[in-house]
């Protein structure tokens, strides 16, 4: 059994968060003062601060492309990770990387998709047909 992570970033602007974690990615809202909101970021807490958004620069290599690291993010089965796809097409997210399919037929077969949220921090949602291909090499 996996165990919750806590993770614990800043964000210039709360309502901005709200309605990019709460509505876009659809995520649950906890607790929260006037300075931070926690959220179910899909299964783990998710604490979004007032303050400096960490620096991030395009140093990792996925495939052909450089992303923004450091980032954070999650795997998820295959259709939920589409349903999350849509949802931020829809918005018209403006990817870093566009949603797309890595090592096809390999091991570790995955699709991808990094973008940011509206304070800039880069978050990378990982979709897996099997959960059980998440570690595989």
């Amino acid at each position: 059994m996996l165990h919750p992570f806590h993770l614990a970033i800043n964000v210039h602007d709360l309502d901005e968060a709200r309605s990019f974690y709460g509505d876009v990615l659809g995520c649950t809202e906890g607790r929260s003062t006037q300075t931070w909101v926690d959220y179910d970021f899909f299964g783990h807490q998710l604490s979004l601060h007032l303050g400096p958004i960490l620096k991030t620069e395009n140093t990792g290599h996925v495939g052909e492309h450089l992303v923004p690291m450091p980032h954070f993010g999650l795997a998820l089965p295959l259709a939920d990770w589409t349903a999350l796809a849509g949802r931020l097409e829809e918005v018209a997210t403006d990817f870093v990387l566009s949603p797309q399919v890595r090592f096809q037929g390999e091991p570790g077969e995955q699709w991808t998709m990094f973008f940011r949220d509206p304070s800039g921090n880069p978050i990378e949602v990982k979709g897996f047909p099997e959960m059980s291909g998440v570690f595989d090499s």
